[in-house]
């Protein structure tokens, strides 16, 4: 079994599927629309965003809409520059931040908690 794709639920699959082209450098799936977007990453990953209706972001650290999945990138940079620039981009900062100077978790656009790492 091979994990080929990933799909994130969202208000605006184009503008999240915007953000992280933005901050991974993977290649917008031609076939994307308002509906559904995606993105090509390395050995045929894809990464999804779709159009869910009365979306509702999730809630970390607490549970009252839980986040059911998040995704951990590893960075180049140090963390510092890493998060500065996703800032930039339009990801949040929650308060909670259990090991900041290992990883940081971050909200992408929609709401979704991901977290960076040094590689």
């Amino acid at each position: 079994m091979k994990l080929v794709a990933v799909t994130l639920d969202c208000a605006d699959p184009l503008v999240l599927a915007a953000f992280y082209q933005q901050a991974t450098g993977l290649e917008p799936d031609p076939k994307s629309d308002a509906d559904f977007s995606g993105l090509k990453g390395e050995h045929g990953l894809f990464i999804g965003f779709q159009r869910v209706d009365d979306y509702r972001a999730p809630s970390w650290p607490g549970q009252v809409v839980p986040q059911q999945l998040h995704l951990c990138f590893a960075v180049e940079e140090d963390l510092d520059a890493a998060e500065a620039r996703l800032l930039g981009l339009g990801a949040g900062k929650p308060e909670h931040q259990p090991v900041g100077d290992r990883w940081r978790v971050l909200t992408d656009p929609a709401g979704h908690p991901f977290c960076i790492t040094a590689s």
